[in-house]
């Protein structure tokens, strides 16, 4: 047996490993996780996704929805500290062009057990305003 490694440095993410359970994905800054690319959120409604900040600077923004809108907040994430977006919970992260971030999911993870919200133009100006 061996011990493998991965990485990745281009831009937006790829999965480095995946197994039948989990995955860990590299997530780089890509134009549409920069504050002025930013126009959708993403909600995963079957599990549970972490992130992990290594280099530079990223604003996890979520939204939960109340009486039929969302509400946005944010957390200026912090190196080395493992964030939890529970299923169900729309987000999105704003990065700058240095940032790295290791992510883990359920291998089952995708477009199947996910959905994307397009922001409108006043929602798009409220989550800039929060990164």
């Amino acid at each position: 047996m061996e011990i493998l490694n991965y990485e990745f440095n281009g831009e937006g993410m790829t999965r480095v490993f995946e197994n039948e359970k989990w995955c860990v994905g590299i997530k780089n800054w890509k134009p549409a996780n920069d504050v002025t690319g930013i126009t959708n959120l993403e909600r995963h409604n079957k599990t549970d996704e972490l992130f992990v900040l290594v280099e530079g600077a990223c604003t996890l923004v979520f939204a939960n929805e109340e009486a039929g809108a969302l509400k946005f907040e944010a957390v200026k994430m912090e190196k080395n500290k493992v964030y939890n977006i529970p299923s169900t919970l729309w987000h999105n992260t704003i990065t700058q062009k240095d940032t790295k971030m290791i992510l883990i999911e359920d291998s089952n993870t995708s477009m199947d057990n996910s959905d994307i919200y397009d922001l409108d133009a006043e929602q798009i100006k409220a989550v800039r305003a929060l990164a």
